[in-house]
Formats: structure tokens, C-alpha cells, sequence
């Protein structure tokens, strides 16, 4: 997973899905502002989040949180064509910054403007994986509901990273990962 996950950062710039004024910084490994409160998540937890959720070509992608398109882009590129990826977010502007900075790379990959009160895109689960990009400071069921069996989803909740998985009978298990991460709220 590794090699892919290189080659997927290699293939998506950061730089390519940040506003022109943090541009310069996209070398930095840190979050940078990308407008109505939202951020483009360091790219050290970025690596980590996506590393944990061991996506593979073909795979059904939901990423909650979407932002500038970034992860939903190198989501994109880790399922390759036969797969598909939904960014969801519930800012248009920022739904409207990922499709412009996607462009016409992954056709397989869209935007959606996430519907308030409503976690996910559930019209179109199950998902074999789940990214979320907010902090919802706790595993949220209605996400859970969204997971195909043997999907897997990651995700901060109360500052710790928290892997969700559905067993071949539907169970949920919930495994914290080492670390304290910061995020900004789940809405």
C-alpha cells in the first residue's frame, strides 16, 4: 500500500487544490486555510488517515468533508477507474473549489453538496471505505449504517483517529490508533 500511496501523493500535488494565497505553502506539513472555516488537512495525517484506510482499486470511496478536493482526488487515484469516490461537503463554494480542481482528472470522482442534517451520501451506500475529515467527537451510527460489510472507515473522533470496520456478519468494531489529532468539527 505504500508504493501506491506514494505514487497517489507523487501524482496529486497539494499545491494543485489550495487557493492561490497558501499556494506557496504547500510544501508545509501543516493544515492550510481554505475558506469558510475549513482546512487542507496536513499532509503527514493525511498519509495516515489514508494508509489506515487501505483503499484498493475498485473500491466504493464516500470522503466526508471533501474541502479544496485534495483526499477526495487521491481517493480517485488509489481505486483507479473501476472504482468510485463521492466528495461530500457543506459549503458549495468548497464543493465548486473541488470540482475546478479536479478538473478533468478521474472521471470516475464527483462533488456532491453534502445535505444539512445529514451525514454522508447514504442514497448511494453502502461504501467499502469511509474518510472523514472532520472531528465528530463520537463514531457517528449514521455513518456506520453507510459501511458495505468488510468496508472500513477512518475517521478523528474526540481528538483520537478511530478505524471502523464491518465484519462479514455486520458487526461494528472500533479501533483508536496511537496519536492526538486536530481537527476542525464535524457540521
Amino acid at each position: 500500500m505504500t508504493t501506491r500511496l506514494e505514487a497517489a501523493f507523487a501524482a496529486v500535488p497539494r499545491a494543485d487544490f489550495l487557493p492561490p494565497s497558501v499556494r506557496d505553502f504547500a510544501h508545509v506539513d501543516e493544515p492550510l486555510p481554505i475558506g469558510h472555516g475549513a482546512t487542507n488537512s496536513q499532509p503527514w495525517t493525511v498519509h495516515y488517515m489514508l494508509r489506515h484506510l487501505d483503499v484498493r482499486p475498485g473500491d466504493r470511496v464516500l470522503d466526508v468533508g471533501s474541502g479544496s478536493g485534495w483526499t477526495t482526488a487521491l481517493l480517485g487515484h488509489l481505486t483507479g477507474e473501476t472504482g468510485s469516490v463521492i466528495g461530500v461537503d457543506l459549503e458549495p463554494d468548497l464543493v465548486a473549489m473541488g470540482r475546478a480542481n479536479l478538473g478533468q482528472r478521474f472521471a470516475w470522482v464527483r462533488f456532491e453538496v453534502a445535505v444539512r442534517g445529514v451525514l454522508g451520501w447514504p442514497d448511494e451506500a453502502p461504501y467499502d471505505r469511509i474518510l472523514v475529515s472532520a472531528d465528530a467527537g463520537r463514531v457517528p451510527p449514521e455513518l456506520e449504517e453507510q459501511l458495505a460489510v468488510g468496508g472500513r472507515m477512518v475517521l478523528p473522533a474526540a481528538q483520537a483517529m478511530v478505524v471502523v470496520e464491518r465484519g462479514e456478519s455486520g458487526e461494528i468494531t472500533r479501533t483508536p490508533t496511537d496519536g492526538r489529532f486536530s481537527f476542525v468539527p464535524l457540521r
